[in-house]
Order: structure tokens, then sequence, then C-alpha cells
């Protein structure tokens, strides 16, 4: 009898053990799926919050891009929106206006020169070949003061006062040329608010018209008609400053090369004076 009790004992100590050992190993396997689990969802987490941020930053650059793209459209609306009449005028001041600052520009660029090289070359010439050499000189090289000294030299022989005659008739001449043009810039920028003013107020009698027209006052058919008016004036006070930057710096590069003609033709009359007194 008690080896039957033991041997009940000991089955049932070794079932006891095996259910939990199974329990156990239930346990474990269930932890592990859900940290599995876990971890699965939380990368899928991940990659919708990654996804979530691509997908915004690709709305963001495309965006960006739709933008960028859109101010010349937008520009053309706003330029058509404006009455295609004046703004025409408006554009053809600008275009014009521009043309003559290129123009300017690039020949005062051109006329500007290195008058102290200029000077000892032509007193080299003097000194060594006389007056055709340094006459030579001033030919082959350009730009205002070159002519100056040209003609200056050419008066060499019937004394210093027809020199400095000639020099101040050259230069009267030379000046001209470089503020040839200029006038008709400074005309645009008169022109181009000038024809905004007149758009907008021609734009302002439509929208009273229009008014007139309909029997009622309505905000969005005023505010419309006064928009579509006041974009020549925007368009023509621009256009006005973009000529203005220029013309002032037309008008600083004449005064520059007027002075350093200045200088150049006051040493110019110095070297003569000393040629003449050394050949005496």
């Amino acid at each position: 009898m008690k080896k039957v009790f033991t041997l009940l004992l000991v089955a049932g100590v070794l079932f006891s053990s095996t259910v939990f050992a199974q329990e156990a190993t239930d346990s474990a396997a269930t932890e592990t799926v859900a940290a599995d689990e876990t971890v699965v969802a939380d990368s899928n987490a991940t990659a919708a919050t990654d996804s979530t941020a691509t997908t915004e930053e690709v709305v963001t650059e495309e965006s960006a891009v739709e933008e960028e793209a859109s101010f010349t459209q937008v520009l053309k609306k706003q330029f058509i929106d404006g009455g295609p009449f004046f703004m025409s005028f408006v554009l053809l001041a600008l275009v014009l206006g521009l043309a003559l600052v290129i123009e300017r520009i690039i020949y005062l660029a051109m006329s500007t020169s290195n008058n102290d090289k200029l000077l000892e070359d032509v007193e080299t010439a003097l000194n060594n070949g006389g007056v055709e050499a340094a006459k030579e000189v001033c030919r082959n090289t350009r730009g205002p003061v070159a002519s100056i000294f040209f003609n200056g030299l050419d008066k060499m022989d019937e004394g210093l006062d027809m020199v400095d005659k000639a020099i101040v008739s050259v230069g009267s001449v030379e000046n001209g040329k470089l503020e040839r043009g200029v006038s008709w810039i400074s005309l645009f920028i008169a022109l181009a608010p000038m024809l905004g003013f007149m758009g907008t107020v021609i734009g302002m009698i439509d929208a009273f018209d229009a008014i007139e027209a309909a029997g009622d006052i309505s905000p969005s058919l005023v505010a419309g008609g006064i928009k579509v008016a006041l974009l020549t004036t925007v368009f023509g006070l621009i256009t006005a400053m973009i000529l203005q930057v220029f013309y002032n710096l037309i008008i600083a590069m004449i005064d520059n090369i007027v002075n350093k003609m200045e200088d150049a033709s006051i040493s110019f009359l110095d070297l003569v004076a000393a040629h003449q007194e050394k050949n005496k």
C-alpha cells in the first residue's frame, strides 16, 4: 500500500512539474509573441511616421515649386488685369528706357580711359617724334580725352591761347556726346507714372460706369474695378523706379568722366606750355 501511495505521489509530482513547465513555456512564448507584435507595431508606426514626413516634405517641395513657377503667371495675370492698352504703353516705356540705358552704359564704359598713361605717352612722343607722333598716339586711343588732346596738338603752332580754345570747344562737344540720350531716359521716367495714373483714372471711370449700369453698389464690383485701375499705377511706378536707378548711375559715370577730362586738360596745357618754352 505504501508503495502504491509512493508511486502515486511521485507521479503527481512529475505531472505537476510537467504542467508548470508547460505553463512557463506557454507564458514565455506568449511574451515573445507579444514582444514581437510590439516591435512590429513600433516598426509600422515608425514607417508610417517616416512615410507621413516624406509625404509632407514632398507636398512642401511641390508647393514651393508651384509657388516659384506661378510667379511669372501671377505677373502676367496682373499685367492683363491692368488693361492691355495702357499697360502696353508702360511696358513700351520700360523697354525703350532700358535700351537707352544699356546703350549709354556701354558708351560711357568705352569712353573711360587711363588719362595718366595717355598723357605720358603723348609727352614721350612729343619729345621724341614731335607733334605728328603725339597726334598719332591720340588717334590710336579711344575716348574723349584723346580727342581733346588731338585737337589741342593740332593748334600748337598757333599758340597756347588757341590750344586752350580748342580744348574748351572740343570738351563741350565731347560732353554733349556723353549726355546724348540721357534726356530721353528722364522723359520715360516721368512718362511711365503718368501713363499709369491715366490708366487708373480711366479704370475708375469704367468702374463707376459699371456701378451706374448695375444700379447698385456691389462691394465686389467696386473692389474689382478699383484693383484693376490701380494696377497701371503700380506698374508705372515700378518702371519709373527701375529707370531712375540707372539714370542716377549714368549721371554719376558722366560726372566722373567729365572731372577726369578737366584734370587731363589742365595737365595737357601745362605739358604744351612746357614744350613751347623748351623749344624757344
